[in-house]
């Protein structure tokens, strides 16, 4: 089982925040989620957790946002990664299953561990969680 305990949850879909929340409690996940409606307010958050060495454990992140999307915040957290050397892994969590965005998601090899389609279900929260 990994480890991971504090979760940025990047998405500005609310039932996604509750339905993440009832599959985590579903299964026995303990963690403690931030979530952020937007890449801009997680890139701010992020910030200020990289100030007070509390970084998240993982990241999961959509594509399709307001203000900032995920692949703004990407080229973002790339910057952050290198400056910094985090090693925050991040999991796209999107709706989108257009082959543009997966070829996209592959240039951003070194940051996305992997690549989910919404609904998230049990089998994916696993993947992510406990495998």
């Amino acid at each position: 089982m990994k480890n991971y305990k504090k979760v940025f949850v990047v998405d500005d879909d609310k039932i996604y925040h509750f339905i993440l929340k009832n599959l985590l409690n579903k299964n026995g996940i303990s963690v403690t989620p931030c979530f952020c409606e937007n890449g801009l307010d997680a890139l701010e958050a992020l910030k200020q957790k990289i100030s007070t060495n509390s970084l998240p454990d993982v990241i999961m992140l959509d594509i399709n946002m307001p203000v900032m999307d995920g692949w703004q915040f990407l080229e973002e957290f790339k910057k952050l990664k290198a400056d910094f050397n985090l090693q925050t892994p991040i999991y796209l969590i999107t709706s989108s299953n257009d082959s543009v965005d997966i070829n996209r998601a592959k240039v951003y090899e070194n940051e996305i561990s992997d690549y989910f389609l919404k609904p998230i279900n049990e089998a994916d929260i696993c993947k992510i969680f406990l495998n």
